[in-house]
């Protein structure tokens, strides 16, 4: 579809003229309101972006991008205009994401299914998994985006050797720690907050679910983004538990495999160092 019949599409949706329709996603109509269109990948992706920032807008504890309308091609939500970031702005940010993860639910996962980036995330738990984060972590997450790398023939002698032995492993780093299932936003990194006009981060491009607190952390720091006010607003509000270190490369390595399966070998390197370390019980 063109950009005139989707412009034609969301005239009739909103029942108003638009005045301004931009290549980069601004809509502005002629009573003035302003929204923002992403379109262009024909599939569930956009309903299940609505339906994530649905769960994290209810919860009151954090600014989310408002969702309006996804539909098949396209999801339409309110627009943010961009802004510097001024004095504050960090520690606040993570302040509000610690209020965000005091939001708890039955189960881990979550109702649907959605993405990582363009990459299938699953969510829905079989009976274990529902209540046991470990199984839940290490199937839906780690073996899911491992045998993904394994089809697509990404995965090395050593990694292959070496992954086989997490499972044992995993237990023992992580069963000590588990929190009650948490709501996370699932995909926080730099390109998915904006900072507003008023100097709150408003987060967009959800990938929501139900799991631990330090998973959403340790992407936190894969990418940057965050400085160290917002970790200390975090910790002010919501401290972490102990060695919180030791087990943040288990779940950068659910990312670095995604980014291992949509990118390419760049991230091979990083991918066997931590299978490697944490296959060794280190």
């Amino acid at each position: 579809m063109n950009d005139l019949e989707l412009k034609a599409r969301i005239k009739t949706i909103l029942d108003e003229e638009i005045v301004v329709f931009t290549t980069n996603g601004k809509i502005q109509t002629s009573s003035g309101k302003s929204y923002f269109l992403k379109s262009g990948f024909p599939s569930d992706i956009y309903s299940c972006e609505l339906t994530g920032l649905k769960e994290l807008y209810k919860t009151n504890t954090i600014n989310v991008c408002r969702g309006i309308l996804a539909q098949h091609d396209f999801i339409l939500t309110e627009y943010i205009e961009p802004a510097v970031q001024k004095k504050n702005f960090h520690s606040r940010f993570g302040r509000s994401l610690a209020k965000l993860h005091q939001t708890t639910g039955p189960s881990y996962g979550f109702k649907e299914n959605n993405y990582i980036g363009v990459n299938p995330q699953l969510n829905v738990p079989s009976k274990e998994e529902s209540t046991d984060w470990v199984a839940f972590y290490y199937n839906k997450r780690l073996l899911y985006q491992y045998k993904m790398a394994e089809k697509n023939h990404k995965v090395s002698n050593d990694m292959k050797r070496c992954f086989k032995k997490i499972e044992t492993q995993i237990e023992k780093l992580l069963r000590p720690y588990v929190e009650p299932p948490t709501l996370i936003h699932g995909d926080l990194w730099s390109g998915n907050y904006i900072c507003s006009q008023d100097n709150q981060a408003v987060l967009i491009d959800p990938a929501v679910y139900y799991g631990q607190r330090e998973a959403e952390l340790a992407l936190t720091r894969l990418f940057g983004g965050f400085d160290s006010d917002f970790y200390k607003g975090y910790e002010k509000e919501y401290p972490l538990q102990e060695g919180w270190q030791h087990r943040e490369g288990i779940y950068r390595l659910y990312h670095i495999m995604n980014h291992l399966n949509i990118f390419g070998s760049g991230y091979l390197s990083e991918a066997e160092q931590l299978i490697r370390k944490y296959s060794e019980g280190s």
